[in-house]
């Protein structure tokens, strides 16, 4: 076993799509983190959950989930709304230019219902891809991740049935990848929050490079909690957008693919359930 770092950072996004809030500590599980991507935008047109790969707009919100499993949503004029407000659905309609309703997560039973919440609109067989390939926001002659490989069920659902993640419900980043991109092009603002994680490792002394993307096929351990490393994250055009606190900068997306093979961070699954903290120790069997 080999020490690797300590936890620097814990982030969760309450409301799928937009900026999230800071946490000295939080439970974890194989659902990832306790209220993480509980909420999110569904388009009532598409009928189709939205993240901010589609709807950039949400990016300049912050959610803070509340003790009840509500959400407040501070809008970009700093006005705060609430879930259960009746305005709500409005609001977010009018930000992001499409009506839309914030819906909270609905769990699938054994028989499978509520599959067509997550279903992903598909008005041909082609346009849907051309669509997420648009999202990633390449120039040309810069590669895209290989989608001829995606599983059926991405290609039939927008998000993980009875989730709202994409991928993975856990996103590992370490400061020496962001300090080795950082290193590449140190004009841009390299701020943690445009990559959405959620946990930050603060990596040991003499660390250096892409590290993470060393750990893939092995399994780390987080305040003893064991987290399977299982795939690279490969980076969309969210990275380049404007967010709340930070501008917008198509820089950092450049270097990450030419000096990165498009990637910044990992995606792991957990096995056990648990609680990290700021400044838990991180170790790789």
């Amino acid at each position: 076993m080999q020490h690797v770092g300590v936890i620097k950072e814990i982030w969760r996004y309450p409301v799928k799509g937009m900026a999230g809030e800071s946490l000295a500590q939080c439970d974890l599980g194989p659902e990832g983190l306790e209220g993480d991507r509980v909420w999110a935008l569904r388009d009532s047109a598409r009928g189709e959950i939205q993240s901010c790969k589609f709807r950039p707009e949400l990016l300049q919100c912050t959610a803070a989930l509340r003790p009840s499993g509500a959400v407040d949503v501070v809008m970009p004029s700093g006005d705060v709304i609430a879930s259960d407000d009746l305005h709500i659905h409005q609001r977010l309609s009018e930000l992001v230019g499409h009506p839309s309703t914030l819906e909270s997560l609905k769990p699938l039973d054994k028989a499978g219902d509520n599959r067509h919440f997550y279903r992903r609109y598909k008005p041909n067989k082609h346009s849907w891809l051309d669509e997420l390939k648009d999202t990633f926001a390449r120039e040309p002659g810069e590669p895209l991740p290989d989608f001829s490989q995606m599983p059926q069920q991405a290609q039939d659902f927008v998000t993980l049935p009875g989730t709202f993640f994409l991928v993975s419900p856990f996103h590992i980043i370490t400061t020496a990848s962001v300090r080795c991109l950082q290193k590449q092009l140190p004009a841009a603002d390299w701020d943690v929050r445009r990559f959405r994680p959620n946990v930050v490792i603060e990596t040991s002394d003499g660390a250096e490079g892409l590290l993470e993307q060393t750990w893939l096929g092995r399994q780390l351990l987080l305040a003893g909690l064991p987290i399977d490393c299982t795939a690279a994250a490969p980076r969309c055009g969210a990275v380049t957008r404007a967010q709340a606190g930070l501008g917008a900068d198509k820089t950092m997306l450049r270097t990450i693919v030419r000096r990165a093979a498009q990637n910044l961070g990992i995606y792991g699954a957990l096995r056990e359930a648990g609680t990290i903290r700021v400044g838990d120790p991180v170790a790789l069997l």
